[in-house]
Parts: C-alpha cells; sequence; structure tokens
C-alpha cells in the first residue's frame, strides 16, 4: 500500500515540519553536485520540488529514468529559493526514503512531456498515454470532464431524464455511412452503430417519456476535419414531449450560457435570448449558415451596380461585395487574402480600394471607374475602404462571399470581437432542395422534421417554398448541433416522403418502429442534440478537436495507440460468416 499523505499539489509554507509521503512521476532531476541535487516529482494534482541532500541518495535517483515512478518520503521545509510559478513554490521536500514503484524502462523518451504538443501528431496519438502526462494536455481532458458533469446536472435541474438507448441497431438509410456489426447468430444480417439516437428518442416520447436526454456516443463513418472526429463523437442529445421549437430554446439558452461564462477562455457568453436569423437571411447576409457573429462585417448585394460593368467574371452573374473599412493590408496581404479564398471555395475573389484621396485603385478598379458614383453610394463607401468581391450563381457567389468574410474577419480586431462567444439560432430551413448530383428533389435537412403549414403545405404548395421547423445553433461560425420539431404524424409523413418519391410502403419498411409507433398516437415533440467535442473545443478555445478527446483518432480514421483498425483471425470471420476477397490486380 503506497499510503500516500498529501498529492503533489497540495503541500504549503502552513505544511513545513511535517513527514510526508508523496508518490509521483520522476520529471527532471537538476544535479548539483554529486550529494544535492533537485527533483521535480509529479502526479496527477501538480508537482512538487524534492532536494535530494545525501550522497546515497543521489545515486538513486542517477540510476532511474525520468518518467519512473516513485514514492518520496521525507521532511517539508520552507524552500529559501521561491518559485512563484508554482502553487508548492514555497515548499520543498528533503528526502529520507525513495522507492522504485514503476521502472521507465526507456532511456529516451519519444518527446519530452511537457513540449509535447510540439511533437508531430501521429507521434503523440501513438504515444497518447504519455501525451496525457503533460499537464497543458490533461487539462483540457480534465475539462471536458467538468463541463459534461454540468451539463448533465443542468438537464437534470431542467426535469430531464437521462436513459441510454441502444448501440447495436439497424442500419439507417439516411445520413452518412454506418459502421456495421455483423451478426453471428444471423448469417448475412448486420447491426449498425447508432449515427445518433434519433428514432429512440422519438419512440420514448411515443412511449409517454415527457423529457429525455443523454450524453450519447455517435457513430458515423465520415472524414475527419478540424472540427469533427472521424469515428465517434458525443453529443448531448435531448427531446421534449408536448413541445415546439422555442421551448428546445429556451432550455439550451439557459443551460449553455453559464457554462461558457464558467469555463470558456473568452470573457463574454451570448445572453438569452439568442439571436435568430433565418436560412435563407443567413445566406444573403453572412454567406453561410454557420455565421460568426463577432465579425461586424457582413455581406451585400452588388449585382445591381456591377454585373455589368465589363468585367468578364461578373458578367450575367450574381455579384456580391464586402466592405472592410480603413483597411490597412498591404497588397501581399490582399494576395494571400484571395488566394486563401480559392483555396478553400474552389472560387476567385476580387478586389478594389477607395483610398484615402477618394479615388478607386487597385484590384478590378478599372472596371468600376465609370460607375463609381453609382458604386460608392450602393456600398456606401468612404476613404480608406476596402471592397472584396465574389460572383457566380446565387449559391456560389454566397457562399464563396462567405468564406471571404470570414478571412477579412480575422485580419484585425477592428473587424472581429475575439474575447466572446456569440451564439445565434439559424431557423427556418427549406424542407426540400434539388440534389446537386442527382438533380432530383431531396430532403435539404432531416425527413423527420415537421414543415411549415403541415400537410395543407405539402399539398399545396411549391416543395422548393415548403420551410420546415428545422433549426441549428451555432457559436462563433461552428455548428453545435441541428434540431427540429418532429414529424409525428404518418399521414404527413407519408406524404413528405411521396415528394421525393417514396411510398407509404417505403416509409414502412425504412423506418418501421416509428410509423408504427406514431400511428398508436404520438404526442408533438421536437429536440435538439449539441455536440459536446464541438462544445469543449470552443469553450478551451482549441482549434482542433483532438485535443480535446483522450484517445482520438488520426486524420485517417486510425488508433495508432491499440493499432486499429486491424486484421482479426479466420476463425473470427467465420464465426460471422464473413470471407475476405482480395482484389486480383494483373500485373502491369
Amino acid at each position: 500500500m503506497q499510503g500516500r499523505t498529501h498529492n503533489c499539489g497540495e503541500l504549503r509554507l502552513s505544511d513545513a515540519g511535517a513527514r510526508v509521503k508523496l508518490v509521483g512521476w520522476f520529471e527532471n532531476l537538476r544535479k548539483v553536485s554529486k550529494n544535492l541535487g533537485f527533483l521535480i516529482l509529479r502526479d496527477f494534482y501538480g508537482t512538487t520540488q524534492i532536494v535530494a541532500e545525501t550522497e546515497e541518495i543521489m545515486e538513486q535517483l542517477s540510476d532511474l529514468n525520468y518518467e519512473s515512478t516513485i514514492s518520496v518520503e521525507g521532511i517539508v521545509r520552507e524552500r529559501s529559493s521561491k518559485n512563484d510559478k508554482m502553487p508548492t513554490g514555497e515548499i520543498e521536500v528533503v528526502p529520507e526514503k525513495i522507492e522504485l514503484l514503476g521502472r521507465c524502462r526507456y532511456n529516451e523518451l519519444p518527446f519530452q512531456i511537457n513540449h509535447s504538443k510540439e511533437a508531430d501528431e501521429n507521434l503523440r496519438l501513438k504515444y497518447r498515454y504519455l501525451d496525457l502526462r503533460n499537464p497543458a494536455v490533461k487539462d483540457k481532458i480534465i475539462l471536458r470532464s467538468k463541463i459534461v458533469a454540468e451539463l448533465r446536472q443542468s438537464m437534470i435541474a431542467h426535469d430531464f431524464m437521462e436513459i441510454t438507448t441502444p448501440i447495436l441497431t439497424c442500419s439507417s438509410p439516411e445520413g452518412a455511412r454506418d459502421y456495421l456489426v455483423p451478426s453471428r447468430n444471423h448469417p448475412g444480417k448486420f447491426y449498425a452503430l447508432p449515427q445518433a439516437p434519433q428514432q429512440f428518442k422519438q419512440l420514448l416520447m411515443a412511449s409517454g417519456f415527457d423529457r429525455y436526454f443523454q450524453i450519447a456516443p455517435c457513430f458515423r463513418d465520415e472524414d475527419a476535419r478540424a472540427d469533427r472526429s472521424p469515428g465517434e463523437f458525443y453529443q448531448l442529445d435531448m427531446e421534449m414531449a408536448f413541445a415546439d421549437q422555442e421551448d428546445v430554446f429556451a432550455v439550451l439558452e439557459d443551460v449553455l450560457p453559464p457554462i461558457f461564462s464558467k469555463y470558456g477562455i473568452y470573457q463574454n457568453a451570448s445572453k438569452p435570448p439568442f439571436c435568430r436569423i433565418a436560412y435563407l437571411d443567413a445566406m444573403e447576409k453572412y454567406g453561410t449558415d454557420k455565421p460568426d457573429l463577432r465579425i461586424k462585417l457582413i455581406v451585400q448585394d452588388a449585382t445591381a451596380v456591377l454585373a455589368d460593368c465589363g468585367f468578364g467574371p461578373f458578367e450575367g452573374k450574381t455579384v456580391k461585395a464586402i466592405v472592410a473599412p480603413s483597411f490597412t493590408g498591404t497588397r501581399k496581404v490582399i494576395d494571400r487574402l484571395c488566394a486563401d479564398v480559392e483555396v478553400q471555395s474552389g472560387q476567385k475573389a476580387y478586389w478594389f480600394r477607395l483610398d484615402e484621396k477618394g479615388e478607386l485603385v487597385g484590384g478590378i478598379s478599372k472596371f468600376v471607374k465609370e460607375r463609381m458614383e453609382s458604386v460608392v453610394e450602393a456600398l456606401k463607401l468612404k476613404p480608406g475602404d476596402f471592397v472584396g468581391l465574389t460572383a457566380g450563381d446565387l449559391k456560389t457567389a454566397q457562399k464563396t462571399a462567405g468564406v471571404l468574410l470570414k478571412m477579412i474577419g480575422n485580419l484585425s480586431d477592428a473587424y472581429m470581437d475575439k474575447n466572446s462567444y456569440e451564439f445565434c439560432w439559424i431557423v427556418d430551413f427549406p424542407m426540400y432542395e434539388i440534389g446537386e448530383e442527382s438533380g432530383r428533389l431531396e430532403f435539404c435537412h432531416n425527413p423527420f422534421s415537421m414543415p411549415q403549414g403541415g400537410l395543407q403545405a405539402l399539398e399545396q404548395m411549391n416543395a422548393l417554398d415548403i420551410l420546415a421547423y428545422q433549426y441549428d445553433l451555432v457559436c462563433n461560425g461552428v455548428e453545435l448541433s441541428s434540431g427540429a420539431v418532429r414529424n409525428h404524424d404518418p399521414e404527413i409523413m407519408v406524404k413528405a416522403f411521396n415528394l421525393v418519391g417514396l411510398g407509404e410502403d417505403d416509409v414502412k419498411a425504412k423506418f418501421p418502429a416509428m410509423y408504427n409507433a406514431f400511428c398508436y398516437g404520438a404526442p408533438p415533440h421536437a429536440g435538439i442534440a449539441p455536440g459536446v467535442d464541438r462544445m469543449v473545443m470552443l469553450i478551451a478555445g482549441e482549434d482542433s478537436i483532438r485535443e480535446i478527446i483522450p484517445f482520438p483518432m488520426n486524420k485517417n480514421a486510425q488508433d495508432l495507440m491499440m493499432g486499429a483498425p486491424a486484421e482479426v483471425e479466420e476463425r473470427q470471420l467465420k464465426d460471422v460468416h464473413i470471407q475476405i476477397l482480395k482484389e486480383n490486380r494483373a500485373e502491369e
């Protein structure tokens, strides 16, 4: 039994003279002489300086590799040279006995523990257990734990009941690719890991539960991004019976701001009610349905004054403009800006400036000069303004402008308040759209959403004009969650699917449990599921979601530490009736 009396972050000057026993990792040893050295001992809670003052103790320590685990028994005393950067910096421990608990058998570590964030990411992931010893890395996981605990407490305080839903379920015909699990007892059939508890939580509402939540694991076979982890992620999943959009908004506007204010790195967080922006307005004003409201700039329509200015890429196109007041960027900055926009959007960005003398200069200014007065009036330009421009069909011009807006906003604190969390709701999403690949009518967002206007809208309106009770929660340009008022009426559900070419039999076949449950009388219900990983990433101020996940996969969906995915034995494949067919490639 180790029987430590204190942890390594606990001792203070008031403990001077006490006999203590500490345990932890041998972090560093500064040797002064053969009978004097300063050891830093680290555990989960902090670090303590140990002063070796005998040749025997120094010989014992010199025989150990860094990151070995040891116990130290000794006397606490006041430090003569205090370190105000350490909570324990006023004291040190003089050891009487040191015992080796777990030897590090390697002279060289893959990276320095306290500088692990500077190492190659794949190396960090392979040795994640060492990476997590770095206090700067460990603290993000501690933060995550605190946030999850607080989310859970807040949801329970709002009368939500935590209910876990199945991990092994059926494949979903909608959304991302499933992770499939072959069945041993049912040859040729497969379970799927849930992309989300969507159907189960709606079935709970049909079962008579009033308010459900869980910190739900979700599994999607998607490519990685900075704000999306491949494979597995977690969300604060919730659903409310006899509820509408406003009820959902009220709960999250009460739950989230206190957590962001308490744990966030930024000083300010939006107070309820959050700003609400219709989807079409968001696309027109910000060029995205994930606007970063910290940016003070907006997108303006310049089609009327610039589409026929004689500049080829604008001819017959929609033209969007972003005006940046008192712009001080150099030509090099502008060229880099335009190049980055093209990399991210695949479309070119254009520009001109109104200099301090009130003359148009740079970029495409020669095409604008003949109509300078109308352009200045339309865009409300002032000397010193920079104008960034995009063009294309409406959707292309908007999306490219959204990329340009975000990049200009990041150039200066004058354009962006970086010390805040700005929430908004994006509402009134279109129910349907024409698929870019199929060219046919498809659901725009969530097929289980209630159309605004109900059955009458589906029967009488142009499908592309129908709006849905769907909403996204966005914070600082990051989509935290999508949600919706659910379509709980089988008749409306069948009609909604009819419009995309699926009949009643298709609905029954694809969603049998939900369709049948709704036929027994289902309550109106609504829900949402903010992503826990993205939430913690924002609160911690990290750019990569992998920094706040204990054991993340890399960008290629590989667990380098455990070696997953991996081959399995032939007998395991036989158990689940699977045979691996290797592709035969003819030699060239």
